[in-house]
């Protein structure tokens, strides 16, 4: 009866693993060195920090992943500015359609006149702004 028992019951919790880490070492480290090594651990992007130490050990490779959040900044920046300039370009379509369709042509001719001079503008700012990301990129960015 005994033996019935034992073979019903369920055996819960986690699966031992098939090679268990047993052996540890310990290591002591002065400040500049703890900083140095968390420095080297925060650029490795690892989360714990056994894994890091026996990938440094054993010759893995440690990837080292530098993120500039200037950089990131200045392109959603610039992504969300061509966005904008895209739907300032759907609007300007729209409107010289509206101003031909509810205007005389001399009024509309008038209109169109004025924002003829905004688009120049917009154009040559478009311009400066190709320019300077240019040379942000020459500057910055390291290909």
């Amino acid at each position: 009866m005994n033996d019935n028992n034992k073979k019903q019951l369920k055996k819960t919790g986690r699966r031992p693993k098939e090679d268990p880490a047993t052996i540890r070492y310990t290591i002591s480290f002065n400040e500049q060195e703890h900083a140095r090594f968390l420095a080297l651990f925060d650029k490795s992007g690892m989360q714990i920090k056994a894994h890091f130490i026996t990938s440094c050990i054993f010759d893995k490779t440690i990837k080292t992943i530098q993120i500039d959040k200037g950089t990131v900044d200045f392109y959603m920046r610039l992504t969300s500015f061509h966005s904008q300039f895209r739907s300032i370009g759907v609007n300007y379509n729209q409107i010289v359609k509206l101003l031909y369709k509810n205007f005389s042509e001399k009024k509309a001719a008038a209109f169109l006149y004025k924002l003829e001079k905004q688009t120049a503008e917009m154009a040559m700012l478009c311009q400066k702004i190709i320019q300077i990301s240019e040379e942000f990129e020459a500057k910055h960015l390291k290909k």
